[in-house]
């Protein structure tokens, strides 16, 4: 196990320990939770229509919100509580440029208008939970 001089704890089992509590109680690995993004992210790019505006949309939005669980992952090991961070931060990246992409995909296709509005709230939930994730390290308190 790696760990860091800053906090004694790896960045791996900040990794694991990081969950969330859903509004009925249950909880819900965040890894988990950004792999169904990725998934919904698939499933939803698998239905559009293809035209010349809409392939170049959906292929950036399959990039960007497959990248956030696959970052995530990659945070799980990181080397360092900054390599942690770093990741940490890309995944928040990811998880806004996917939200962009959301907002073009429903003005491209009208008929995904919904399932775009749905994807969008998830990744600004995550864009949320990883800002959130990188204040509380800043702050010295653990995740």
């Amino acid at each position: 196990m790696v760990r860091t001089k800053q906090d004694g704890v790896s960045p791996k089992d900040k990794v694991e320990r990081t969950k969330q509590v859903t509004k009925s109680g249950r909880v819900f690995e965040l890894d988990e939770r950004t792999a169904l993004f990725g998934e919904a992210a698939i499933k939803l790019a698998n239905g559009l229509v293809r035209t010349p505006v809409s392939t170049p949309l959906i292929s950036q939005f399959v990039r960007s919100s497959t990248s956030v669980g696959a970052n995530y992952m990659e945070a799980g090991a990181a080397q360092s509580g900054k390599d942690f961070d770093h990741k940490i931060g890309i995944c928040k990246k990811e998880a806004r440029e996917t939200m962009h992409w959301l907002r073009m995909l429903a003005v491209a296709e009208e008929s995904s208008k919904q399932e775009c509005r749905t994807m969008w709230r998830e990744a600004h939930e995550l864009t949320m939970i990883f800002s959130a994730i990188l204040k509380k390290r800043r702050a010295g308190v653990e995740t």
